[in-house]
């Protein structure tokens, strides 16, 4: 592999204080989808200072970034990825501020070596993950069109590489009954609460005729207003995910049986509603995969998988549906702590989290170099992701 390795290290090294601010900025300053204001300026800032050439507010989304080195030559296109906003409540307890400062600090370090390599190097600050789909619409808008590897890494309970992800579909059920006194006159009443309920059931008895990993689980977010009035609206909201794509349009339809079956059970009148944008399954590359676990287990962070069906969605997956790409997993907390809890947020914001941050930064950064340097390797990827 390149000697330049040692090189990027020292580089990462070098910026380490100024990684750990952006990381802690961003976690103090916990934004949702599309809200990511703080968290946007603050990155263009830091790749402008760099001498990136920055577009703040592409495909669409203000908050979206497009920074890319100004030496481009011939050879590989790599697009180094961040993520940025947080979950309402709970702050970054998907660690999204540790993404942003390691993707920075991989472009930087190789930004800062990118006049004696080939290629081009692009930083994509990509907003939205948590259910908004920033970087669907990034795809969408043809900021990939001329990626030839994309990568980011992601804070876990585990160190793992290969681990997929779901595709997902997130639904709006609607049920519209009839009001009446719930105690005096129930028989005049259509209750949309009992479609709701109704429809659960049928799903609970579902489960056990669909594919392992799949999942379809859900919330009734309006059940009526009082116990004394037969509910004449009630709705919920699911989601839909699966390992394959096809198979998560299939649950789809399932669900909706589920529901149509409860509102002719009951009277109601039902809507069924495909809500936000549904994100693609995970393909993760493979080769590029365990590039990228040789550099980060020399940076001093094992490899320490868990069960492979332990999966969640992300807007990833459909990057690496149109490039290859991977979105690894870097441990920041023990695997007794769950993602999207309090306890990650206090990972999120921990020294451990901020060592491991850094060393991802690093793992990307080689990688990157070894991609700009070996045009053969990224083919190698390229017919690896053709054939998947």
């Amino acid at each position: 592999m390149s000697n330049r390795e040692p090189q990027v290290r020292d580089a990462v090294d070098r910026i380490e204080s100024q990684l750990r601010v952006v990381s802690q900025q961003i976690f103090e300053h916990p934004e949702v989808k599309n809200e990511e204001v703080f968290a946007s300026k603050l990155l263009a800032t830091e790749l402008k200072n760099a001498g990136f050439h920055v577009e703040l507010g592409v495909a669409g989304l203000p908050t979206a970034i497009r920074a890319v080195h100004p030496a481009v030559s011939d050879g590989p296109v790599i697009a180094i990825l961040g993520e940025y906003d947080a979950l309402p409540g709970i702050g970054h307890a998907c660690g999204h501020n540790l993404i942003a400062a390691g993707g920075l600090g991989a472009a930087l370090a190789v930004g800062s070596m990118k006049a004696q390599l080939p290629g081009k190097l692009i930083f994509l600050g990509t907003p939205a993950e948590e259910g908004g789909g920033g970087k669907v619409l990034m795809i969408d808008a043809g900021l990939f069109e001329d990626v030839d590897v994309a990568m980011m890494f992601h804070p876990a309970c585990n160190t793992m590489v290969g681990r997929g992800s779901l595709a997902i579909t997130e639904v709006n059920i609607e049920f519209f009954g009839k009001p009446s006194h719930a105690s005096a006159s129930p028989e005049k009443g259509i209750n949309a609460l009992d479609a709701a309920i109704q429809t659960f059931n049928g799903i609970n008895a579902l489960r056990q005729h669909i594919k392992d990993g799949a999942r379809i689980h859900g919330i009734i977010s309006h059940g009526g207003i009082k116990p004394n009035i037969v509910p004449e609206y009630a709705a919920a909201e699911f989601y839909v995910r699966a390992q394959e794509n096809g198979y998560r349009d299939e649950l789809l339809e399932k669900l909706r049986h589920c529901a149509e079956g409860a509102a002719l059970a009951t009277g109601a009148r039902m809507t069924f509603s495909e809500v936000g944008i549904s994100y693609k399954a995970m393909k993760p590359n493979k080769i590029l995969g365990e590039l990228f676990l040789k550099h980060l287990i020399d940076c001093g962070i094992p490899h320490n998988p868990q069960r492979d069906d332990a999966m969640g969605s992300t807007d990833m997956g459909d990057v690496t549906q149109v490039v290859p790409g991977i979105h690894p997993y870097v441990q920041i907390a023990e695997d007794n702590v769950a993602g999207h809890s309090r306890e990650f947020t206090e990972a999120s914001g921990s020294e451990r989290g901020a060592k491991a941050m850094l060393a991802a930064a690093k793992a990307m950064a080689m990688t990157t170099v070894n991609l700009l340097e070996d045009s053969e390797l990224v083919s190698k990827l390229w017919e690896e992701f053709k054939t998947t």
